[in-house]
């Protein structure tokens, strides 16, 4: 997702005045997108709800029916900041928010818009999007098209064979246990997610499979994960592999007509057209949380089954030990012990699904850091506040 010209941009661009981001640059591939590591906060709060305006990208397609999202009871979190009390608005305005949706039971409970934001338009998901494309490894093995989670990943993706993917499976490829050795530092550039694509790809190749063939194996396949926005760029490749159909058509066809997302989606691709898996698909705040609210039905939409009976189950609970009590990684969504499960990514985007309290939050921001430790307890603080309101049946 990176090269030195779109560095060059990225630094470049960092200088200028907000009024000058008016002009959107030149569109990028994902193979330039990694620039978004290095835009400064103005770049940020205007790039963000329009990246379909600076990248290619392919447009998941909405159909004529739209999931209702009733008005519920207004909710009202009592938060506090260094011992003080803060009103929400002072939380948003502090972290960054630019959209908080909550809803439970099917009703919006809670929603608010800063940064120039609303509800007619869309915000980057980062990582987020992983959690939408191992859903769709999900649809396909409903559909046939994926036989087997143990299969070789090789099965599907023929330009691994005699790589560090040789004995790989899918499942594997789905828990970020595969061995291969991989570097996520999002402040590096030489980091292999900012390199991701920098080198020119061998001829007649996915980008994706060019870069990650190369990559040399630490540890046996199963035994250790690592987090690889990588590995989940090869789960599109593998999706679009086995269903002959673009992510963007398969998830419009799965999941945006048949359960009623609002608006189109923006999905990032590179200059072949092949989506990036692990990133950069951008959603309305209430769209999001009808993706939440899907998984919290079971994974029907349409009348019919989207995702195998047992998918959701899998996929949402610990498959992977992260090193963090109490938590874990399933099929691309972070996993809590108490049954709880989040969509994660970059610079303060979530979904947080927790379905003993029928309860989704959507939270979408700029944060001025990728990663921020006292972010996440922020946000976590927010999370912990509103399941405490709904425990109070307030």
């Amino acid at each position: 997702m990176f090269n030195l010209r779109a560095l060059a941009l990225g630094l470049a661009c960092s200088t200028l005045a907000v009024s000058a981001l008016a002009t959107p640059p030149p569109k990028l591939s994902s193979q330039e997108g990694a620039a978004v590591l290095f835009w400064s906060q103005a770049q940020k709060e205007h790039g963000f709800p329009h990246m379909e305006g600076q990248f290619d990208v392919h447009l998941v397609k909405a159909g004529d029916h739209v999931l209702p999202l009733p008005a519920g009871r207004p909710m009202r979190v009592s938060l506090t900041h260094d011992g003080r009390p803060q009103s929400l608005d002072g939380f948003m305005a502090e972290q960054k928010t630019a959209g908080l949706l909550v809803i439970q039971n099917g009703r919006i409970r809670l929603e608010k818009y800063a940064l120039g934001y609303g509800p007619a338009g869309r915000w980057t998901s980062f990582s987020v999007a992983k959690s939408f494309t191992s859903t769709l490894v999900g649809a396909a093995m409903q559909d046939g098209f994926i036989k087997s989670l143990d299969d070789p990943v090789t099965n599907y993706i023929a330009g691994l064979k005699g790589s560090a993917y040789d004995g790989v499976s899918v499942r594997q490829l789905l828990t970020m246990t595969s061995g291969v050795k991989w570097n996520e530092d999002y402040t590096d550039p030489k980091s292999d997610v900012a390199q991701l694509f920098s080198a020119k790809p061998d001829p007649d190749t996915d980008p994706t499979v060019s870069y990650m063939r190369k990559l040399p194996r630490e540890s046996a396949p199963g035994a250790h994960w690592v987090y690889k926005t990588g590995e989940t760029n090869l789960i599109g490749v593998l999706v679009t592999s086995a269903t002959h159909k673009t992510m963007a058509d398969y998830l419009s066809e799965k999941i945006w007509k048949p359960w009623g997302m609002q608006r189109d989606a923006a999905w990032m691709i590179d200059r072949r057209g092949q989506e990036a898996g692990g990133c950069c698909l951008s959603v309305s705040l209430r769209d999001y949380g009808r993706m939440g609210l899907f998984m919290l039905g079971g994974g029907r939409a349409g009348g019919g089954r989207v995702l195998p009976a047992d998918w959701i189950p899998q996929a949402t609970t610990k498959q992977a030990d992260t090193g963090n009590p109490g938590h874990g990684y399933g099929f691309q969504w972070w996993t809590s012990d108490d049954g709880s499960y989040n969509a994660f990514g970059i610079f303060g985007q979530m979904i947080h699904i927790d379905p003993a309290r029928k309860l989704v939050i959507v939270i979408s921001s700029a944060w001025p850091e990728a990663t921020s430790k006292g972010r996440s307890e922020a946000r976590q603080s927010l999370i912990d506040a509103v399941a405490a309101t709904v425990d109070k049946k307030n």
